[in-house]
Order: C-alpha cells, then sequence, then structure tokens
C-alpha cells in the first residue's frame, strides 16, 4: 500500500531573506540606489560643510598669490598705480602752459560778460524808446492838422468876427477844437514850441530869415513862422523862426556863435528823431 505525501504549501516555505527584502515597498528605488552608491559619493555628500571650507580655503590661498604676484612684479605692469612724476622743468613748463591759457580764458570771460552787459543795455533802451515814441508818427500826422485849424482862424478877418454872430460862433467852435486837439497831444507828451523873443537854439529852432531889429540883439527870435513840437525829449519839428541880424548892436548872450545859452524847452532835445 502507497502512501501519498501532501503537496509542499507555498506559505509553509520559509522566504530567503535578502537585501531587496529589507528594504520598504514605498521607498525601494531610492533605497537601492543609496545601497549601491559608491562610498565616496557618500562621504561628500555626508559632509557638505567640509566641502565649502575646502572651497574657500582654495580662493584664499588663490587670492593670496595673485596680490603677492601683482606685488612683486615690476611697477610698470600695474595699470592702477600712478604715473610718476615728470621733471621738475616740465612741470614748470606746463604749469606757465596753464597760467596763461587760464588767463586768456579769463580775459575772453571778461570780453563776452562785457559784451553781453552792452546788448542787455542797448536792448532796454530800445524797448525804453520804443514805448516812449510809439506814437511819433501818429504825433506828427496830428500836428499837421493842428497847423491847418490855426491857419483857418488866422485867415478870418477880425472886423468880419466882430460884427458876423454866425461867424463868431464858427470861429469859437474851431479854437475849441484846436485847444481840444493841443490838450490831448500834451496829454500823450506832445507839446508846442514858442520861442518868440528868445535867444535862437539850434537844437530846435530853424532859421527861415535873417532881418534888420535894433531893438532886438543879434540872434533873437524876433518872427515865429511855424510852431515847433517835442515828443517827450525829442524833437518831432523844429520852430521855423525869423531872427534879428547882427549889426553892431550886440549878440544875444552869445547866440552869433551858434551856442544855446536857453534853460527852456528845446534845451536838452534829441534831434536824432
Amino acid at each position: 500500500m502507497s502512501v501519498r505525501h501532501p503537496a509542499p504549501s507555498l506559505h509553509a516555505c520559509p522566504a530567503r531573506s535578502t537585501e531587496e527584502d529589507l528594504i520598504p515597498r514605498g521607498n525601494s528605488a531610492r533605497q537601492k540606489t543609496m545601497i549601491n552608491k559608491p562610498d565616496s559619493f557618500t562621504d561628500k555628500d555626508d559632509n557638505p560643510t567640509q566641502e565649502r571650507e575646502e572651497s574657500l580655503r582654495d580662493r584664499s590661498a588663490r587670492l593670496e598669490a595673485e596680490a603677492a604676484a601683482m606685488a612683486a612684479g615690476s611697477h610698470d605692469s600695474d595699470p592702477l598705480s600712478p604715473e610718476p612724476l615728470a621733471p621738475a622743468e616740465d612741470r614748470s613748463t606746463e604749469i606757465d602752459a596753464l597760467q596763461n591759457e587760464l588767463g586768456r580764458t579769463k580775459d575772453q570771460m571778461v570780453r563776452a560778460l562785457a559784451d553781453a552787459e552792452n546788448a542787455r543795455k542797448r536792448a532796454a533802451k530800445d524797448r525804453e524808446d520804443a514805448s516812449k515814441y510809439a506814437i511819433s508818427s501818429f504825433a506828427k500826422d496830428m500836428i499837421d492838422v493842428a497847423d491847418n485849424l490855426r491857419r483857418a482862424l488866422e485867415a478870418v478877418p477880425q472886423d468880419l468876427a466882430a460884427t458876423d454872430p454866425r461867424l463868431s460862433g464858427l470861429i469859437d467852435g474851431i479854437e475849441a477844437t484846436e485847444r481840444t486837439l493841443l490838450k490831448n497831444l500834451e496829454k500823450h507828451g506832445v507839446k508846442k514850441i514858442e520861442p518868440l523873443h528868445q535867444v535862437f537854439d539850434p537844437n530846435f529852432h530853424e532859421v527861415m530869415f535873417e532881418a534888420s531889429s535894433p531893438e532886438h540883439a543879434a540872434g533873437t527870435v524876433i518872427q515865429m513862422i511855424e510852431t515847433g513840437y517835442v515828443l517827450k525829449d525829442r524833437l518831432l519839428r523844429p520852430a521855423r523862426v525869423g531872427v534879428a541880424k547882427d549889426e553892431g548892436q550886440g549878440n544875444g548872450n552869445g547866440a552869433a556863435s551858434g551856442q544855446s545859452t536857453t534853460s527852456g524847452p528845446g534845451g536838452q532835445i534829441d534831434t536824432q528823431a
């Protein structure tokens, strides 16, 4: 009678213990790598501080070596080193040249400042003149109107003005117009020049004729032909006059010499208008 032996069970056989069985399942790949790493890599990873210290030591040694090499090298090989001083004679020549150049620069600067100041003054005077004499052309035109009004008044016979009331009213109206015109001109700086019986002044008088006048000194204005006008201190039109001729009666305080002694209007007239 044969006896049957039961089949061996897989669970009954003890499993052979290996390195793989000792590794946890969740981290198997990383653990395998760590196991298979050489000892040299493991030591380096375990000591990072030692590696950094070695790097710092190497760098410090390299820098010290470079500094020693630069100190031991020639002076000309250092690009940061100062240039050697030139001889005293060369320095003196260079200083003289620089001082001369500085003097020329100062002179040019002073001249430029003087030119700028002169230009500023000229511009300021031009602006002032433009403001003061802006109405010169208009004033000259209005002077002609005043002349015509005066001619109209002088053309009317006095006997008719006294006998005809209508003509008298017309004369009054013309005189009022003349007064208003002259008043407005004077308000804007335009003034009349009436030098009758005054010493001739070439600055604002124009001689139209000379005549004998025993009762007047030579060079005295004895007749007004046309009234003159000034705008502020500038001549607009000279007064056209007749003067007494010198016949041995003496001149009027130096008028024969052509010099003005008048301190009235026109004595300081600007005739460059």
